[in-house]
């Protein structure tokens, strides 16, 4: 009895070293998706993820929580939402490849810092007000960021870095995100001999800075950002214009939210009819 308690005795302390270290691991993961993160709530389709943007992708499923660095690509006809801890709501379209920079909610003590890198396809955002007005809420691409404290809005990204932002309800700041390339030379030309002048100093090559262009959009406005960076001025958009299956499905799952309401509902204002702040 002694030596079958003994050979017990090691099963089971190998068994707790596999649960405590399994729980150590699945804690790690825990805490930082707690300290931010993001609920999946609703999948329709199919989407992957790289946990960390490492390895190889999985299937991502509802309930999962996504944290800094996780990689995610919806398929074809396919669509995700996801709830964050503060409330705000974010779905992404099909054929959409983002990445989560940071997703931390704040509180009191701590401002808000939410931060997507929208490598292409098309995001709605239905952004609760930040505690104290702190904090920031931004959607990267390439060349632009979109930037709220409250509001709804989208950010559509296409393959050739061009993008669109539309606002529905609130304010979106945007601006340059990156570096204008500078333009080639023009080709040369051979021509009959000229005189040619002295050596004198001219000014090099520079890089312009796309922060040098900044502009604030307000309810039912758009702006075009090309794919060298620059923008057009922002213009008034009309509802009529914008209707298609994927603004009316977020206008309807906003509406949805709000009746809903609870800690998973972003607060007023919200989607359901654009308003002026």
């Amino acid at each position: 009895m002694k030596k079958g308690y003994r050979i017990g005795g090691w099963v089971l302390a190998i068994c707790l070293v596999f649960w405590v270290t399994a729980a150590t691991a699945q804690g790690t993961r825990t805490m930082t998706v707690d300290r931010g993160g993001a609920r999946v709530i609703a999948i329709d389709g199919s989407a992957q993820v790289r946990i960390g943007g490492q390895g190889a992708p999985r299937a991502l499923r509802v309930g999962e929580r996504l944290a800094d660095a996780d990689e995610v690509a919806t398929g074809p006809r396919s669509r995700i939402e996801m709830v964050l801890a503060d409330g705000s709501r974010v779905r992404f379209a099909d054929n959409t490849r983002f990445r989560l920079l940071e997703v931390e909610p704040g509180s009191q003590s701590r401002a808000r810092s939410i931060r997507f890198n929208m490598i292409v396809g098309r995001v709605w955002a239905n952004v609760a007000r930040a505690i104290g007005g702190k904090g920031r809420f931004e959607m990267m691409a390439e060349n632009s960021v979109a930037g709220v404290r409250g509001t709804v809005y989208r950010m559509d990204v296409n393959e050739d870095k061009s993008n669109l932002v539309r606002v529905y309800d609130g304010t979106v700041h945007v601006s340059g995100s990156a570096e204008a390339p500078t333009k080639p030379p023009a080709p040369a030309v051979i021509g009959p001999p000229t005189k040619v002048e002295g050596p004198k100093s001219i000014p090099g090559p520079r890089v312009v800075s796309m922060e040098e262009w900044v502009y604030i959009l307000k309810s039912m406005q758009q702006i075009v950002v090309r794919p060298d960076g620059s923008a057009d001025e922002p213009k008034d958009f009309a509802p009529e214009e914008d209707r298609d299956p994927w603004v009316d499905w977020n206008r309807a799952r906003d509406q949805e939210a709000d009746r809903e309401g609870g800690a998973d509902a972003a607060p007023q204002p919200r989607g359901g009819v654009p308003c002026e702040n």
